[in-house]
């Protein structure tokens, strides 16, 4: 799964009272901060990502800035206008975008939006970007949810429960975890959206892209453990 999202650097400028180093050019501080956009174009903080490493110029004593919190602010001072990269991380594994910002001083505050992607997100930092915006297996999850209850659903009854059967996951033994999965990678179909992070011990499932047949097969599983009714 890819997601894509906006990003909106916004830069501050203005002239101090420090003496010129070089002639005709006079000193500035300026500062540099980092935003998502939600829907709507609405700023928002970038929680999705965990550092924000800023690559100067390097005539800086301290050409590369690591800043760890949003708005991932980075402020100096200089003379010189110059193109800097950002490298902007998140919790995953090669998870990692890199965009370059012109820095220039033509105006006081300026902006300048970039598309970034985040590929196969895990579970948590999905939550973070669902804050910003759908993500591209909500649709499905919601067609799969409204074709297993409610009035809009089909004649033909469902034999599972969703909702209980993710809380009925949790309730595992390892033993009986590990024979899950085992099923699902043996079951899954292209639909099925999985991540497994090993490095982590992780493994993540979401339960609305699972093949009918394999949701059938999961529930009465859990059934015969006692972990759902």
């Amino acid at each position: 799964m890819i997601v894509e999202r906006k990003v909106k650097v916004v830069t501050e400028q203005h002239n101090i009272n420090k003496p010129a180093q070089m002639e005709g050019f006079p000193m500035k501080e300026w500062t540099v901060e980092i935003y998502i956009l939600d829907q709507e174009g609405k700023e928002k903080p970038a929680k999705c990502f965990t550092k924000v490493v800023y690559h100067l110029h390097p005539s800086f004593d301290n050409p590369v800035q690591t800043f760890m919190e949003p708005p991932f602010k980075c402020t100096n001072e200089g003379w010189g206008e110059f193109e800097m990269s950002i490298d902007m991380f998140t919790t995953e594994k090669g998870g990692k975008s890199t965009i370059v910002h012109d820095l220039n001083f033509a105006s006081a505050q300026y902006e300048n939006i970039h598309p970034v992607q985040f590929k196969n997100p895990s579970q948590a930092l999905q939550q973070i970007l669902r804050e910003t915006g759908p993500l591209p297996s909500d649709e499905e999850r919601k067609a799969k949810k409204g074709a297993t209850g409610g009035e809009g659903s089909s004649k033909k009854k469902k034999s599972f429960d969703i909702e209980k059967m993710a809380d009925g996951l949790t309730k595992l033994s390892e033993d009986d975890l590990l024979q899950v999965i085992q099923m699902i990678h043996d079951y899954k179909d292209d639909n099925t959206y999985i991540q497994n992070n090993l490095d982590a011990g992780e493994f993540s499932v979401d339960l609305y892209t699972l093949p009918d047949n394999l949701m059938k097969m999961l529930w009465e599983y859990l059934v015969k453990t006692s972990v759902v009714s």
